[in-house]
């Protein structure tokens, strides 16, 4: 498939690919505020810590705001604008600029054990490894001689595993591999294995602080599914459990989801971000001022500032434990 017909096919799947299947500009903004479920959230969050806009301007019919990434050396944030196609960057104290254009509407962002941007296109319908010289490794094209659907998000283990997700678009072509999937990319990128393909929508993935367990959200289920991994890095398929439901009244679903080194998880639900414990409990909720997040990261000098996108702005939250870093160190 050509380049502009591939392009011409994802403005159809424009919706289905990280979030809400219409434009965020049909959701009004609420008022800003930390909600306290329960009294662990306390040593997380205080619930008097203003939420800020940092920028806008991103997003739009073709896709939302997306894939923060915090690049600790060099003190500032990046973040994909897919309906733009560009890559943004926020540098605290001088706002955002545009990184890089022509980014093939690049979805999830992450680095990899040597600090290497990764990152999902939807485009080329790719995950790529961007190398220190310029040039760009495919590290998932397609499965079984079938392109992928259309990546979605990205993280990388402390083995150098890569494991990423790959919902299904809108329109299925003969080409296409016809369900949704999780993967994972061994590290030296010789085997793509298919981990799980019974999700509606699998979209946002972490790992536990000891990496005992991956967490993987289905957006249009409304949940968080959890898997204790083997050590071969694959799912214990009989611990498949549901860790959290974050529906509600209100728009928006778990997209985007990131962990803390207490092990407390982040992640986008019904109208927010919601902190839970280790154990799935629901200890508050970050209402942002949009009903739809579609994802967050940890950055900071101390790791401990929350970036979130919604649909169209870039927004923080300053919270009190630190994030797992990324890149992860790398497992001795």
């Amino acid at each position: 498939m050509g380049l502009q017909q591939s392009l011409s096919r994802r403005r159809l799947l424009s919706g289905a690919a990280g979030s809400l299947i219409v434009s965020g500009s049909a959701f009004a903004q609420t008022a800003k505020r930390i909600e306290q479920f329960a009294p662990e959230l306390d040593a997380i969050i205080s619930t008097s810590e203003p939420i800020q806009e940092l920028a806008s301007g991103t997003g739009g019919t073709l896709g939302p705001t997306e894939g923060p990434l915090w690049w600790k050396e060099g003190g500032y944030l990046l973040y994909s604008d897919i309906h733009n196609n560009r890559r943004m960057k926020y540098v605290p104290g001088q706002g955002a600029s545009v990184a890089q254009e022509q980014v093939n509407r690049s979805n999830g962002l992450t680095r990899d054990l040597q600090g290497r941007l990764v990152a999902c296109e939807r485009v080329t319908r790719r995950v790529v490894r961007f190398e220190t010289d310029g040039s760009t490794t495919v590290i998932a094209g397609s499965f079984q001689g079938k392109q992928l659907n259309i990546p979605n998000d990205v993280i990388v283990k402390s083995d150098g595993a890569i494991y990423f997700s790959d919902p299904l678009g809108i329109v299925i072509e003969q080409w296409d591999l016809g369900f949704p999937g999780v993967y994972r990319v061994s590290a030296d990128l010789g085997t793509v294995t298919l981990l799980a393909n019974d999700f509606v929508f699998p979209n946002g993935l972490a790992f536990s602080p000891d990496e005992s367990v991956i967490y993987i959200t289905d957006f249009r289920r409304g949940l968080i599914r959890a898997f204790d991994l083997l050590p071969n890095g694959t799912l214990a398929k009989h611990t498949d459990r549901i860790f959290a439901d974050l529906r509600g009244p209100e728009p928006g679903g778990p997209d985007g989801i990131k962990v803390d080194v207490a092990g407390n998880v982040y992640c986008g639900g019904s109208g927010g971000i919601y902190v839970l414990d280790p154990k799935g409990k629901k200890l508050g909720r970050i209402v942002h001022g949009r009903p739809e997040t579609t994802n967050i990261a940890f950055g900071g000098d101390d790791w401990k500032t929350l970036y979130f996108t919604n649909w169209n702005y870039l927004g923080a939250v300053k919270v009190k434990i630190a994030g797992v870093p990324v890149p992860v160190a790398k497992k001795t």
